[in-house]
């Protein structure tokens, strides 16, 4: 059976003589996407803001495109449109006015209007700021126990280094997509969040993988010096890890391009999240290992295992 390896066999790539390059690069990331959280926020959607959401079916099949630019042409902010269900089913949502009473009431009015004659309306909602602060803690809560969660379960399964070297990285790859939120023209909403921890996830399951088999290596190979059963075991695991990355990548890009412009705004966050959760656990959380004084095991993996 013939197998794909888009990494040759034998490769020696010397990770931890480069780690002070691609970690330095780690930390300028951070502190630019730290500083534009600071600064500039985050583009927040309705969902944290506040605004309307409607629940429609329309007379006939719509022109999603010129509607999205009939509403946000109103004046009430951009215009968020949704197909689900038959294909004259919609969800819209648009933000919320800043005056109150009539205001919200001509507001609504206004969209009715947009929307034309003969629209059956299934649900009609306003949500408020309150309710979009809430969203916001909670959503800081779930990042923040979804690291703590997977530091238990590393130090569970392996030593406290490689814990704090996991969410080291961890961190590094949620501050990354939340900074892009903020650097680019990107609505932050609860899309926003599944990708920050769909990011985080597909970081720990490398990391776990690359772990594992540093993990072995430090038991089968005890008098190596450190660095070079680091670079071993990320070597022997590159090609699973480039193939993993290339086939989510192609899958996560189909959708990007043929998703709709919904679908596209999550996708595009899930593609980075992939590429730095690749980079990640190669770079940053396996050669911060050295800095921890991590040593080699004193038993070997099988009674009789010769040692190098």
């Amino acid at each position: 059976m013939y197998r794909l390896h888009l990494v040759p066999y034998g490769t020696k790539i010397d990770f931890i003589k480069y780690s002070k390059y691609t970690i330095s690069i780690a930390i300028a990331a951070i502190v630019i996407c730290i500083s534009f959280l600071c600064f500039k926020g985050l583009n927040y959607g309705i969902d944290f803001k506040g605004g309307y959401i409607f629940e429609v079916t329309m007379p006939s099949t719509p022109d999603v495109p010129e509607m999205r630019t009939n509403l946000s042409n109103l004046g009430l902010g951009n215009a968020s449109i949704q197909q689900f269900g038959g294909p004259n089913d919609l969800l819209i949502k648009l933000e919320q006015s800043k005056e109150e009473g009539d205001g919200q009431a001509k507001a609504i009015q206004k969209i009715k209007d947009s929307l034309g004659k003969d629209v059956v309306y299934k649900r009609i909602e306003t949500v408020g700021p309150k309710v979009g602060n809430e969203l916001v803690a909670n959503a800081v809560k779930a990042v923040g126990f979804a690291l703590l969660a997977m530091l238990i379960y590393i130090i569970v399964r392996f030593e406290w280094q490689f814990a704090m070297c996991a969410v080291a990285a961890l961190i590094n790859d949620c501050t990354i997509i939340f900074g892009m939120f903020s650097i680019f023209p990107l609505e932050f909403s609860e899309t926003s969040i599944t990708a920050i921890l769909l990011t985080a996830s597909y970081s720990i399951n490398d990391t776990v993988v690359i772990f594992d088999r540093i993990r072995e290596n430090l038991r089968r190979y005890r008098n190596l010096p450190t660095s070079e059963v680091i670079n071993k075991s990320l070597n022997s695991t590159l090609s699973r890890t480039i193939l993993t990355a290339t086939t989510t990548l192609l899958a996560v890009f189909s959708l990007y391009l043929f998703g709709g412009k919904v679908i596209a705004s999550l996708a595009l966050p899930i593609m980075v999240g992939i590429a730095v959760g690749t980079f990640s656990p190669i770079c940053i959380a396996s050669p911060l290992l050295m800095f921890l004084n991590l040593k080699p095991k004193t038993e070997k993996i099988n009674r009789g295992e010769p040692t190098i």
